[in-house]
Order: structure tokens, then C-alpha cells, then sequence
């Protein structure tokens, strides 16, 4: 497994910890994955509810989250920490602003495209952009708008096809479309990436149903320079969840796994669970709304509250919540460590000389 640059930053193992929220990937994780010469990344989805007891409303509440994690990452590892961020947030400019104030590495921006990122940069910032895509035609949007706008490039493009976990950037139907396979979207947006190969070399991160050192082979061998991992850190003694939580993911099957239509407006993928059914029957509808945590939710339209879903369910509450999950939730085994899981990756890829 070759490192490779991301701007300025050497990414020494070319494995991206996905950004899990709520509550799944913080600080414990991230610095563990980051420790292993990948990028740690923190979920900044709900920090408000996991920060609840600090003062003020929801939005400070989220600011103070990030700060603390960010902090806290950094004090445990000196490796690459990232911040992922919804663009669907209605808090999403104060995560950006909070994220590159604290002097996080990258910023992974998906959930909708984030086409003014670059506008919160300033002179001396060193946080590194990297927008989530589904297709070449976003991965092209966007390289055009920020060139256009900011006079400013990606400094990565991670693409998530259908196989991913949590909220997808497709429409149902075409979930099992091969022409939106992953191995089909890879190429492409590599080619995108290396039509500015002249004005910045653009790294091209695969995600979404990568699960052992052979997937990751076979996507560098497309093309791409590194991979994210979200489900196999799931089950590490590190992954900032809870023990109940995890072990949903242990005991699941293949046929556990569906896809479900999210408040957020978009199909996601998760682990079928009696809130699920309970939000089938119409039992979850939420009465109130004290966050306004997505832009474009309607409480008295919305079938339940997914902030809250969510967070429950990293607390190990899943009579009130649910998991996303990646398509191979199936192979986990057993709750193990973050330096395990990378060094099956590294023995299936075959690169046994890697130390």
C-alpha cells in the first residue's frame, strides 16, 4: 500500500475512517485510525446532543463539540484528522468555520455539494477541502465552480457509490444499477481529477462497500490513491459508540441489511431494527423540534427525528434508534482493535513487507 499527498499532507496508509454520526466516530476513533498512518476523521453530525451539557442552545452547543473533539484527537495523535460535514446541516457554516479555526487537516464535505466551501478559507488556513461525490458529472460541478469562484481546486474527491452506509447519493432504482457501480464511477472521476492535472493533481479517494485488502487493491489499481472505510471500524474497541451498538453490527446478517428513505430527503442504508418497523407503522412521528439540525426537515412532515434516532442508537438504545451500515455489515465477526483491522487490510492486500 503506497502513500500518497493530499496537498502538503502525506497520507502514509491510503485508508480514510468514513465520518459516522451520531456519536460513532469522535475523537477515539479517528486518532486511533490516524495513529496508523490513515486519516481519522470525526463525524460532526449531533454534537449538540452529545455536548448537551454544555450552556447555551443547540448550534453552541454543536461549535463546542467540535472544538472539544478536534482537540482531543490532536492530543492523542499527531497523524491526519479530518472532520466530516453534512452539507445538508443547517449548522453546516459554523462546522466549517469551527473546523478550519481549529486547524483540522481536511474537511470531507458530502450530503449535498458543497459548492462554497473554498469562500471559508482564509490567507492563512490549512485545512485541505475534499468534497463527496456519487458521480464525474459532480465531481466536474464542482471543480469548475470553485475554480471559477475561488480560483480554487479540490484538494481530493472522495467518491461514495451505491454500496456505502447511511444517507447515498442516489435515487433507489439505480442502487443496483451497474452502470453506478463504484468500479464504473472510479475511472471517470479520475479522469476528471487528471483533466487539472496541470493547475494541481487531484487524488481520487474510492468509498462505500470497501471492506478488505483486496477491494483496496483492486481500486488502486483503477486508479484511485486511497480508500474510506466506514463499517470496519464499527466494531473496534476504539469506535466512540457504544458496546450494545456495536454488537448489532457483529450480530447482523446480510438480509438485515435494507435501504430506508431518511428525513434528510435521501435513500440510506441501515440495519433493520424494531424502530425501523416502529417508523413503518407511522409510531415515530416527532412532536416538536428542538434542533433544526437538517435545512431541509419539516418535523411536522417527518416520519421521526433522525438527530435523535441516531444518537440513541450509538447509546445503545436501539428500541428508539437505528445503524446505518455499509453492504458488508455481514463480516464482522467480533468487536477487535483499529491496529487489527489495519493489519488483516494490509495481509489481504498482500503487501506483507508493510510493517
Amino acid at each position: 500500500m503506497k502513500s500518497f499527498f493530499i496537498g502538503n499532507l502525506e497520507v502514509k496508509l491510503p485508508v480514510i475512517q468514513g465520518g459516522m454520526g451520531v456519536g460513532v466516530s469522535l475523537s477515539g476513533l479517528a486518532s486511533a485510525v490516524a495513529n496508523e498512518g490513515g486519516i481519522g476523521v470525526i463525524s460532526c453530525a449531533g454534537l449538540g446532543l452529545i455536548y448537551n451539557k454544555f450552556q447555551g442552545d443547540y448550534l453552541n452547543k454543536c461549535i463546542f463539540g467540535l472544538k472539544e473533539e478536534i482537540r482531543k484527537a490532536k492530543e492523542k495523535s499527531k497523524g491526519i484528522i479530518g472532520v466530516n460535514i453534512m452539507v445538508a446541516l443547517s449548522n453546516y457554516a459554523d462546522m466549517v468555520k469551527t473546523s478550519i479555526a481549529e486547524k483540522a487537516d481536511v474537511i470531507f464535505a458530502g450530503a449535498g455539494l458543497p459548492f462554497d466551501l473554498p469562500s471559508y478559507l482564509n490567507s492563512d488556513s490549512t485545512t485541505k477541502l475534499a468534497p463527496i461525490v456519487s458521480s464525474s458529472r459532480a465531481a466536474r460541478i464542482i471543480c469548475d465552480k470553485w475554480k471559477n469562484n475561488y480560483n480554487y481546486l479540490p484538494d481530493a474527491i472522495v467518491v461514495e457509490g451505491p454500496k456505502a452506509g447511511g444517507h447515498l447519493g442516489f435515487k433507489v432504482n439505480q442502487l443496483q444499477d451497474e452502470h453506478y457501480a463504484l468500479e464504473q464511477l472510479i475511472p471517470e472521476v479520475v479522469t476528471v481529477a487528471a483533466s487539472y492535472g496541470d493547475e494541481k493533481k487531484i487524488p481520487v479517494i474510492a468509498a462505500g462497500g470497501i471492506s478488505s485488502g483486496k477491494d483496496i487493491r483492486r481500486f488502486l489499481d483503477m486508479g484511485a490513491s486511497g480508500v474510506q472505510m466506514g463499517t470496519i471500524f464499527i466494531t473496534t474497541a476504539e469506535c466512540d459508540a457504544s458496546d450494545t451498538f456495536k454488537n448489532v453490527f457483529v450480530n447482523a446478517r446480510q438480509e438485515d441489511v435494507k435501504i430506508i428513505q431518511s428525513p434528510v430527503g435521501m435513500p440510506g442504508r441501515a440495519i433493520d431494527g424494531e424502530f425501523i418497523q416502529s417508523v413503518e407503522k407511522g409510531q415515530e412521528k416527532p412532536k416538536s423540534c428542538p434542533f433544526h439540525c437538517i435545512k431541509t426537515c419539516d418535523y411536522t412532515k417527518s416520519p421521526y427525528c433522525i438527530v435523535q434516532a441516531l444518537y440513541q442508537a450509538a447509546k445503545g438504545n436501539m428500541k428508539k434508534g437505528y445503524a446505518f451500515t455499509g453492504v458488508n455489515v455481514h463480516l464482522a465477526q467480533k468487536i477487535t482493535s483499529v491496529k487489527e483491522v489495519i493489519a488483516r487490510l494490509k495481509a489481504e492486500f498482500g503487501n506483507v513487507e508493510l510493517t
